[in-house]
């Protein structure tokens, strides 16, 4: 069935709107909305169904309630602070007439703070996820600029020994300092573990059923 007029000469209106170059900063900023509203849906979606069925105690219906929520919490401010971040970027580029490597410092350090600066468990997650990302990224930086010299052996292995080592000692006598949800997956795999009444909770279930 073919669309009516009215809206064919929409759509080709729209279309010659977005290609035209004078508004392409304009549009991008929008498109980045999209895109990080999409993104941010399909990474936490199923995080959430994964780590809130596994962990989380309640009824179906409060399990759900919270993977909505987890969801929605993370595609909105992925999807703010991506326009944030392109936003600020075009207004200095247009303010000085060329862009500059500060400027995207600059509109990811205002957009963290404004978009991610509540202490929250999304929030905490996003940002931990980005801290070793980034540490690793500037240690590879560093070698490339010639800032330190580059290993002759591969570090890969001592850099997994202390990143475990730490982190069980952590959690053995530290639990506290932990996220909450590295705390659960660590108790999961390391206490739970030490506990089974028979068959059903060593190899089928983690912990045993209430008897009716």
């Amino acid at each position: 069935m073919a669309a009516p007029p009215q809206l064919r000469a929409l759509l080709v209106a729209v279309n010659a709107l977005l290609r035209k170059r004078r508004y392409h900063a304009a549009l991008a900023v929008l498109k980045g909305f999209r895109n990080g509203a999409v993104y941010g849906a399909k990474i936490r979606a199923p995080h959430a169904l994964v780590m809130t069925f596994l962990f989380r105690n309640g009824s179906l219906q409060e399990k759900l309630w919270a993977i909505l929520q987890a969801t929605y919490m993370h595609s909105w401010n992925l999807a703010w602070f991506v326009f944030t971040y392109k936003g600020l970027r075009a207004l200095q580029s247009r303010i000085q007439g060329k862009t500059y490597p500060a400027h995207a410092f600059l509109a990811a350090f205002l957009g963290g703070i404004l978009v991610f600066g509540e202490n929250n468990n999304i929030n905490s997650q996003i940002n931990m996820y980005l801290l070793s990302r980034v540490l690793f990224a500037l240690g590879r930086l560093a070698v490339e600029k010639g800032y330190i010299p580059e290993p002759r052996w591969n570090p890969f292995p001592l850099l997994t020994a202390v990143v475990w080592g730490l982190v069980l000692w952590l959690f053995e006598y530290h639990r506290s300092t932990l996220q909450p949800s590295l705390q659960s997956s660590m108790t999961y795999l390391y206490e739970d573990s030490n506990v089974w009444h028979g068959i059903s909770d060593f190899l089928i279930y983690n912990k045993s059923r209430p008897s009716n």
